[in-house]
């Protein structure tokens, strides 16, 4: 059975129901529940100050990686910057009280001037945070109790080679770890037993880009339960565009060849739709809304639309309620696009805005963090409308995660938790 239990078509609206991260108290992975970016917080404020901090702890600096959290325990991964260390803590939710920490001797690299030794976000499930880096000397992957921080498991990866270095994020399904390790020469995509760390699967193949490419992904894969057949895993993929796989055994189920670019944000589910990015720092960008394709009921995969213009690299898109809104890295235009039919309804322009986090829906909006240190606050409408703009006090390229009605958001090196009192 998938993770999220059974998908209904119903009047073209993909309805997912998450069957082992179904909690409010619960944000296991990067941009929660299966990707999506959704919170369950019925409020939460619009803006705030310093004062209005549930509490504020300064971490091991520094890290680009988003918090995870499982009922009282929010997780955090940092990277020491003068020798590479990683360091994975787990605090309090109530207070940021740190219950434990563990530490890694890990390598210092020449690292791209956008990003950290500490990008991957980790994920987890009841028992087990699962943690991942690497550089030219190595990558790993690491299970540890999620009550203790004990060592469980070690799966070391290999050398990771590309100019922008590491950064993809594990994701779960059943009983396996799944982590996408493609780098410029070499695609890797693997499966690891969650309990005890053994490969179950894997699938790997040079890429076919020249050699100074550096089409490295940097996308985490999402599932999708069709209502007949079983669940696939979706990956958007630099070089090759969205993939489907079946995630037991990494059979290639079908592929749309979409993408020349760098995959950065993830695929995302989007009312029985998949909509997917890629792009560079310059041309080349492309949104793309698809129809996935079903082996059993012999449905090929189908192109629905393009979005025209405004469009990301770094940040995953979000989809509320028929509307998928886009936050544009460098040019910080915001828009909000039909889902249904790729028709824009509205953009603007955030003056002096660099998007490289992530957006999350809490309390009926949209929350998105600066690379200079902005939370941006607007309306999940059809409609503009900024509710918030305020200083977090430090430069940020993380995401904030939403659990139990809280906001937790994470800079370069502090933990700050906002929202129900």
């Amino acid at each position: 059975m998938c993770s999220i239990v059974r998908t209904m078509l119903s009047a073209g609206l993909l309805v997912a129901s998450f069957a082992a991260f179904s909690s409010a108290e619960t944000w296991p992975r990067f941009r929660g529940p299966n990707g999506s970016g959704i919170g369950t917080a019925k409020t939460m404020p619009a803006t705030w100050t310093e004062d209005d901090y549930l509490w504020r702890v300064e971490l091991p600096k520094m890290g680009y990686s988003s918090p995870v959290v499982w009922n009282d325990r929010v997780y955090v991964t940092s990277g020491l910057e003068e020798d590479g260390t990683q360091v994975v803590q787990s605090r309090d939710t109530r207070d940021g009280r740190l219950v434990w920490e563990r530490r890694f001797e890990a390598e210092a690299f020449k690292k791209h001037r956008l990003n950290s030794y500490a990008t991957s976000t980790p994920t987890l499930d009841e028992k087990h945070i699962y943690v991942t880096w690497g550089g030219p000397g190595g990558s790993t992957a690491v299970a540890l109790d999620r009550i203790t921080g004990e060592d469980v498991w070690r799966y070391e990866m290999g050398p990771f080679v590309a100019m922008h270095q590491f950064g993809a994020s594990p994701m779960l399904f059943d009983d396996l770890l799944i982590v996408l390790n493609d780098q410029d020469a070499r695609r890797e995509l693997l499966a690891l037993n969650r309990d005890t760390g053994e490969l179950v699967w894997r699938l790997e193949e040079e890429t076919k880009v020249e050699e100074e490419a550096t089409y490295s992904t940097y996308a985490t894969p999402c599932l999708f339960q069709p209502d007949q057949g079983p669940c696939q895993l979706i990956v958007g993929r630099s070089e090759l565009g969205v993939s489907s796989y079946d995630p037991r055994t990494g059979k290639l189920n079908w592929q749309l060849d979409l993408f020349k670019f760098r995959s950065v944000g993830s695929p995302i589910l989007a009312d029985g739709r998949i909509v997917a990015i890629c792009g560079t720092s310059g041309v080349g960008r492309r949104a793309v809304a698809i129809r996935p394709g079903i082996t059993e009921e012999g449905l090929e995969p189908e192109i629905l639309y393009d979005v025209e213009r405004y469009l990301p690299y770094v940040p995953t898109p979000l989809v509320h309620d028929g509307l998928l809104f886009l936050f544009a890295d460098k040019s910080g235009v915001i828009s909000c696009v039909d889902v249904a039919t790729g028709k824009e309804l509205w953009h603007q322009r955030v003056k002096k805005a660099k998007f490289y986090g992530s957006p999350v829906f809490a309390g009926g909006n949209i929350y998105c963090m600066t690379d200079g240190g902005e939370m941006i606050v607007v309306a999940a409408a059809r409609e503009y409308k900024l509710l918030g703009r305020f200083e977090l006090g430090e430069k940020t390229m993380s995401t904030p995660a939403v659990a139990d009605g809280v906001m937790y958001l994470r800079t370069y090196s502090h933990l700050m938790a906002v929202g129900a009192k």
